[in-house]
């Protein structure tokens, strides 16, 4: 009798202590679901330090995350859709994390934040918003956006074409403008995104708009520009047509391209690649939009950015973002397989970033 009152204790002495261990697993656990930064999703972030005016150089630190009430994990209820897109833009900033990880990409990826890349990068005080321009994939609608939000003028509709790109009189100010202090507390705080699009689609959109209709009467590419271009790559001398897309892509898949680059200036951001545009491994990004999918993803930038009940993004007319497969294969298809890897090459780190399959002309 005296053994079996002994081994009832032990059991109730150990199903006291399980008892015991449960409820502290419990109450730890409640504990770190009550004091979890509930934005603190993806790779942890340190600090930028700017090194000097014209560059910044990375140390990482958290981000202050600027997402609306509605993207936080406050327990509200979430729309299908909503959720559906959150999703996607998070995987397309994980995409570009592992990318830029890749050591074998590494040249392709990073850049130095000089000041090429603080001058492509526009600037909400109001809002906490930075918006990096990368040319031939809508940015222009972007910038009236930004226009408005920081007061110069009360609606996109008011918003005349030649002040758009007057950076005297649009009231956009470049990150470059301010101080080292004042820029790395905007990349540390302010919410950050840019639009990209396929990278070849995107090179004949520059070609056409600046070498072929020219529409903002721009002669520097077709008196400047072109001709450079033609005295050092066109192969066949006794021809006398403007710049041909042939020309243009030999140019930009040449190894030693930069020593064009630095005599045409700036001009050459509508056609560098997005990395040299946005440094996107060296800087946080919130937000990175494709044109492909911008219905969706501008109404999604605004609300993450917490403006949509401020301003609408205009409206895209039908088919305008579509990929074009057809045309851009009727571009390529008259330049050696030779050149176009030559290219590829060049700008392998866009499509690897953001999610863009290498052309099926390519793999043929």
């Amino acid at each position: 009798w005296l053994m079996s009152d002994n081994m009832h204790h032990q059991w109730l002495l150990l199903a006291a202590c399980f008892w015991v261990i449960f409820m502290f697993m419990v109450a730890s656990k409640f504990i770190t679901l009550t004091f979890k930064d509930p934005d603190g999703y993806g790779a942890k972030q340190e600090p930028l330090v700017l090194t000097a005016v014209t560059k910044v150089e990375e140390v990482r630190r958290p981000e202050e995350k600027h997402w609306p009430e509605d993207f936080q994990s406050t327990g509200k209820a979430f729309s299908g859709n909503l959720i559906r897109q959150h999703l996607v833009h998070m995987e397309r900033l994980e995409l570009l994390r592992n990318v830029c990880r890749d050591t074998a990409l590494r040249n392709l990826s990073h850049t130095a934040i000089s000041k090429f890349v603080l001058d492509r990068i526009f600037v909400c005080d109001k809002h906490k918003i930075l918006f990096c321009q990368t040319p031939k994939v809508g940015n222009t609608q972007w910038k009236k956006v930004l226009i408005v939000l920081n007061g110069a003028f009360s609606s996109i509709e008011e918003i005349p074409e030649h002040i758009v790109h007057d950076h005297e009189k649009n009231g956009l100010p470049r990150l470059s403008s301010f101080t080292d202090a004042e820029i790395k507390e905007r990349l540390n705080l302010y919410f950050k995104f840019f639009i990209v699009r396929d990278p070849f689609e995107r090179l004949i959109s520059a070609f056409k708009d600046k070498f072929v209709h020219n529409p903002r009467f721009e002669p520097w590419y077709r008196h400047e520009i072109a001709p450079g271009i033609i005295r050092k790559y066109r192969k066949n001398r006794t021809e006398t047509r403007g710049l041909q897309f042939e020309d243009f892509v030999r140019y930009l898949g040449d190894p030693n391209h930069r020593w064009l680059d630095v005599q045409f200036g700036d001009h050459i951001i509508h056609w560098v690649t997005y990395v040299e545009l946005c440094a996107p491994c060296e800087i946080t990004y919130s937000v990175i939009g494709h044109h492909e999918t911008l219905e969706e993803d501008a109404p999604y930038i605004l609300k993450a950015a917490g403006i949509d009940h401020l301003v609408s993004y205009p409206t895209i007319p039908p088919g305008i973002t579509v990929y074009n497969k057809t045309k851009v294969e009727r571009y390529f298809s008259g330049i050696s397989k030779r050149d176009i890897r030559r290219l590829y090459a060049r700008f392998e780190g866009d499509f690897k970033l953001f999610g863009y399959r290498e052309p099926d002309f390519l793999l043929n």
